[in-house]
């Protein structure tokens, strides 16, 4: 064995010794293990964004409404049941009288009112503070043009009701309810620690689990909140999430037993797709993702809108889900997928090698002469994930159609992320994960203010289509309204390139574990799972 890989392989042991030891001795062993994907960038629900710390946090916190497993729908969570006015525009929940922190405290109607102004505040930084500009006043409030707190469309009527104003009917306002961004958080400790208040120990938490800990590129561990309102429905008392990024890592684990669960098709070794997908233990389901390229519109030369459709009509797309992926993925000229609810195709941008050479040279780099040096950032994992094979595919895709050079740039999660946000990059590898079952959970992510846009692309007329597809009530003709918008995306301002709409993969024993359900959102609470004695 060369030295190297006997040093790399004496510290992996060493590692994975801690993860099933503790400094007393052995730790309790956990019910389910879960491999999760990245370590996780935070597990502060209002300024998270990614799959890996969006799993943990729902576990740990939850909002009026929650989803429900199988189906992918909102149902009653915290609120036990709401009146929806004629007009769509004021929702009444009523707090259920049975909840409480994890430390004892009640909850009620006022701290959800505290929890969501905290997302508006410019400086808790959320990137998923537009999610919360349906609320009436919301959005002035949050750029400052509205100081009255008071003048935000929610308000707690007493301890166990909750008045909810919108600026328009909002079709899936109660799905909202049960993301992250809208939970409840246990502002008290959070105005006595500032950013520090997610490592309070013992954590205040208003979900079915409570945080043991946290060890960075080790193990978070949840276990059973016995306050939770729906204690008695929670399938398992102790859970551990690896953040393994690995692809063969994940399988070997999984293979030797130490992994019951593991989430996300970029966990499979891709040389290895065709084989495994005939498992029984490997599981594929159509749900509503999209694998896309993010363009840096405010550096050059992404700047020019020619430049980003050359590159978007250089993709091939066929040859990435054929040769790559593998798994069920489909082809996609739209950032919607097509089985969306309420949709309508809009017209994107198909492979045109020509057009692309023809736009290339109008932008002033006729066969990419004289074109700057760019890089393609990922996220970093091994040679046998997905995404580092699409990011060499494309890589060629572009030399050869368009004869750009264009370097990768992969990086680990957390500062992957942080580049996105900072704008710190050319070009990027992205992907988008519906939060609920409408294309408005795609298209709003491009509005001039969404914190998820992480393109620099803004457009009032773009921005404009969005908010007036939202204020229809009539489903058709927002859908038509949102159709235009996307073709305007897609077509014109190409801020993106579409590659792929996602198929859900992951695996498990069906005869060990229960409780997981095929949903188009791809949610899978945790406290539905149960593993078989």
């Amino acid at each position: 064995m060369r030295p190297r890989l006997k040093s790399l392989l004496i510290a992996w042991l060493a590692g994975w010794a801690l993860l099933t030891t503790g400094c007393g001795g052995r730790e309790q062993p956990a019910d389910i293990v879960i491999i999760n994907g990245a370590e996780p960038e935070s597990l502060d629900p209002q300024i998270i964004s990614g799959q890996p710390e969006l799993r943990v946090v729902s576990a740990l916190f939850e909002g009026l409404t929650r989803f429900n497993a199988k189906t992918g729908d909102p149902e009653p969570a915290l609120a036990s049941h709401w009146e929806i006015s004629t007009n769509g525009l004021v929702y009444t929940f009523h707090v259920r009288t049975n909840i409480a922190w994890s430390t004892g405290e009640p909850i009620v109607a006022s701290d959800f009112v505290r929890s969501w102004l905290r997302v508006l505040k410019p400086e808790t930084a959320s990137d998923y503070v537009g999610i919360l500009f349906y609320l009436k006043n919301a959005e002035k409030f949050f750029n400052g043009e509205i100081k009255d707190p008071d003048a935000v469309g929610v308000h707690a009527i007493d301890d166990r009701t909750l008045r909810v104003e919108l600026n328009s009917p909002t079709a899936f306002f109660l799905s909202l309810c049960a993301f992250p961004t809208y939970v409840v958080v246990p502002m008290d400790v959070i105005d006595a620690r500032g950013d520090n208040w997610i490592r309070t120990k013992p954590l205040k938490t208003s979900g079915a689990y409570t945080l043991d800990f946290w060890r960075i590129n080790d193990r978070i561990r949840i276990r059973r909140n016995p306050r939770y309102w729906d204690n008695a429905n929670t399938q398992n008392n102790i859970v551990d999430l690896l953040p393994i990024t690995s692809a063969t890592t994940a399988l070997n684990l999984y293979l030797d037993g130490q992994a019951d669960i593991v989430w996300d098709k970029n966990l499979v070794p891709v040389h290895l797709m065709d084989v495994l997908r005939k498992r029984p233990d490997f599981h594929t389901f159509d749900y509503l993702g999209a694998y896309f390229v993010r363009f840096n519109v405010t550096k050059k030369p992404f700047d020019d809108p020619r430049v980003r459709k050359a590159f978007a009509l250089a993709i091939d797309r066929n040859r990435i889900v054929e040769r790559i992926t593998r798994g069920g993925e489909k082809p996609a000229e739209t950032l919607v997928p097509l089985s969306t609810a309420n949709y309508l195709p809009a017209e994107g941008l198909k492979t045109n090698p020509e057009e692309a050479r023809r736009l290339l040279a109008d932008a002033g780099y006729p066969g990419g002469k004289g074109f700057p040096a760019v890089e393609y950032l990922l996220n970093a994992g091994t040679s046998a994930n997905a995404d580092e094979k699409v990011a060499v595919e494309l890589q060629a895709m572009w030399r050869d159609v368009l004869g750009v050079e264009v370097g990768l740039k992969p990086m680990e999660w957390k500062t992957y992320l942080a580049a996105l946000t900072a704008l710190d990059y050319d070009l990027a590898r992205s992907s988008w994960i519906a939060d609920y079952n409408d294309p408005n959970t795609f298209l709003d992510m491009f509005l001039s203010n969404n914190g998820n846009n992480r393109t620099g692309w803004k457009d009032p007329h773009y921005d404009e289509l969005v908010h007036q597809a939202n204020a229809t009530v009539d489903l058709h003709k927002r859908a038509e309204i949102f159709r235009e918008a996307e073709t305007y995306l897609l077509r014109y301002a190409a801020p993106i390139g579409t590659i792929y709409s996602y198929a859900g993969f992951n695996y498990y024993d069906p005869k060990k574990i229960t409780g997981i359900y095929d949903n188009p959102i791809d949610q899978h609470p945790i406290n539905t799972i149960k593993k078989l004695k």
